[in-house]
């Protein structure tokens, strides 16, 4: 099926320029546009759009205004644009908040170039938020948060997937690993808020997260945490030691690995290869974290697209290390927690306020 886009911004040059480049992939179709926030309000409850892309600065009314009315009137699924600068990423987390899926950075260079690279990253970052729109699941979801009951992937060929083992998870001991490792996309931002505003000052482990976003947007993203949450939430850097109650997020444009020294846990902040598609990419920490760590890891892998994490869970647990995976139910997009429970890796798939109680309690 077609994905319908509704195309918000107040630049016309912008509009028509990204109404040519998604226009090129039969599988996406321009219904129309809005030049504010409160013409994309009443735009989207009259044509229905699968995915609007919606800028974040317009006059009347701005894009995080407009997100949040959307969301209680036609919920749909938006994808901000953003200016790579730390209050642009402040702005992102903003909408995200509100109710957006997902951003993009707003690269006019990149569009007027009609980029090879941009133009395939826009489109299928619409294809892919348009199929779980057209897929019917709904944007809040309900969710059962009953810790005995273990969910099995959710496919459209469930004969060909093998759930993951059913096993009573009634409690987590977070004394018995020494890290807990998280990694998310799509969608990851506001269930990481959900799961880290609840963990105790007291946490027993040190927590590291790896979240795909560009640079600027981890130092912004870990500094609004840090003032919402009781343990302490930062933008790792080089060299530094993991501790108890302290979670280490991996910086947006580079990559973290985790070695260790002496008895010690540290943080290595490497440059990414021109290979590495995702940046930071949760494989690349989660493959490091098994020859450190080994068994005494949490691996969690939350709401996002694609497969980063599936193969560094698979190292994981070749080490004894224990996996979560986020059920369809409660993720904005079912890709990267899909993958980890359909190559059998999940020792449990959980409703994210499953996740959430077990870390807090």
């Amino acid at each position: 099926m077609t994905v319908k886009v509704l195309i918000v911004d107040d630049s016309g040059f912008f509009r028509r320029r990204l109404t040519e480049i998604i226009s090129s992939d039969p599988l996406i179709e321009v219904i129309g546009s809005a030049n504010n926030g409160k013409e994309a309000i009443e735009q989207a409850r009259i044509l229905k759009p699968d995915v609007i892309t919606m800028d974040i600065e317009m006059p009347v009314m701005n894009g995080i205004e407009a997100t949040k009315q959307i969301m209680q009137t036609a919920p749909t699924r938006i994808l901000m644009f953003s200016s790579l600068t730390y209050d642009g990423a402040t702005a992102t987390l903003n909408a995200l908040e509100a109710g957006a899926a997902d951003f993009l950075p707003k690269k006019f260079e990149e569009i007027s170039s009609q980029s090879e690279d941009a133009v395939k990253l826009l489109t299928s970052r619409i294809k892919d938020l348009g199929r779980s729109a057209l897929s019917r699941r709904p944007l809040v979801k309900p969710v059962d948060t009953q810790l005995n009951k273990v969910s099995a992937p959710a496919t459209s060929q469930p004969s060909q997937v093998e759930a993951p083992r059913r096993r009573t998870l009634k409690s987590f001991d977070e004394s018995t690993v020494n890290l807990v490792a998280i990694g998310t996309s799509t969608g990851g931002p506001v269930a990481l808020q959900s799961i880290l505003t609840t963990i105790p000052a007291s946490f027993k482990s040190p927590i590291l997260i790896v979240q795909h976003m560009p640079p600027k947007f981890t130092e912004a993203f870990a500094n609004r945490l840090d003032k919402i949450c009781n343990i302490s939430v930062r933008e790792a850097t080089h060299d530094e030691k993991l501790v108890a109650g302290v979670a280490l997020v991996a910086p947006g444009g580079m990559q973290l690995d985790v070695v260790k020294k002496g008895r010690d846990l540290v943080v290595k902040i490497k440059e990414s290869l021109p290979s590495q598609n995702y940046k930071p990419c949760i494989d690349d920490t989660f493959e490091s974290i098994a020859m450190s760590v080994g068994a005494k890891t949490l691996g969690i892998i939350l709401t996002g697209m694609g497969a980063d994490g599936r193969e560094g869970c698979r190292r994981m647990k070749q080490t004894g290390a224990q996996v979560w995976a986020q059920d369809e139910e409660t993720s904005l997009i079912y890709g990267m927690p899909a993958a980890v429970a359909q190559a059998n890796l999940a020792d449990y798939v959980l409703p994210l306020p499953a996740i959430t109680k077990l870390l807090a309690d």
